[in-house]
């Protein structure tokens, strides 16, 4: 065979190569007929367990005395907490701070003075028994507690509602894509894809602030409580084939 022969059976096959490779690659990227939804899906259930943020607030004139009179009122709340109890383990200090009281200095026009100092310790409490909130912040309050900053109810483990709610949004999105396959006159296939994303629904966290003076003499009833419902919300994102 000749060497004109020889190059001509090369540029031959590099053409045969070209074609066979862009017939595959226009197949690869064809698209796949689908139908892509969104389902919804929502899982409710009783808290089992409460948050409740409670502190104290004094005042005196110097750091020591404010600082003094406020610890021995979280000790006396800690006792309290004990008595009800709550495990060490199940109460954490979330703030303390100090700051200066300052006042307007009727000797100096424009220029302000120093004249006393709070002192706030506020600690968060966690009440692993839903029927005795109301007598924790009764107790808490009672022990010399000024303010409560929250009261915020829990699942502790929420498994079982995020379950529920994954099984029920899937539900969900698989009717929603029946339904549209029905109506389009095509045949529903397997699924492609999934995504998912999840949130907690929950109840607004119960807000409480005595007023006043610092230290009331009258014992503070114990409030009725209403833990409601927890719900769990997911929505996922599925594209089902078109056969």
């Amino acid at each position: 065979m000749s060497i004109k022969t020889l190059g001509q059976a090369a540029l031959l096959a590099m053409i045969a190569v070209g074609l066979s490779g862009a017939a595959w690659s226009q197949g690869a990227t064809a698209a796949v007929r689908s139908i892509s939804v969104t389902g919804q899906g929502e899982a409710s259930g009783p808290p089992d367990r409460a948050q409740i943020s409670a502190g104290v607030q004094t005042i005196a004139t110097t750091v020591a005395q404010a600082s003094q009179a406020n610890q021995a009122t979280v000790e006396a709340i800690m006792r309290a907490l004990g008595q009800q109890g709550i495990d060490k383990k199940d109460i954490q200090t979330s703030n303390y701070s100090i700051w200066p009281e300052q006042q307007q200095d009727p000797q100096q026009a424009n220029q302000m003075r120093i004249t006393g100092y709070y002192v706030s310790n506020v600690v968060t409490v966690i009440v692993k028994d839903i029927d005795k909130v109301g007598e924790v912040l009764a107790a808490v309050t009672n022990a010399g507690a000024n303010s409560i900053h929250g009261v915020q109810f829990m699942v502790e483990d929420t498994a079982a509602l995020e379950q529920r709610a994954r099984a029920a949004a899937m539900a969900d999105a698989r009717a929603q894509a029946a339904e549209l396959a029905e109506l389009a006159g095509v045949e529903l296939g397997e699924v492609l894809t999934i995504s998912m994303s999840s949130g907690g629904g929950y109840p607004v966290p119960m807000m409480a602030n005595r007023g006043g003076d610092y230290m009331m003499a009258e014992a503070a009833a114990v409030p009725g409580i209403s833990p409601g419902q927890l719900s769990v919300n997911v929505q996922v994102y599925v594209t089902f084939a078109i056969n």
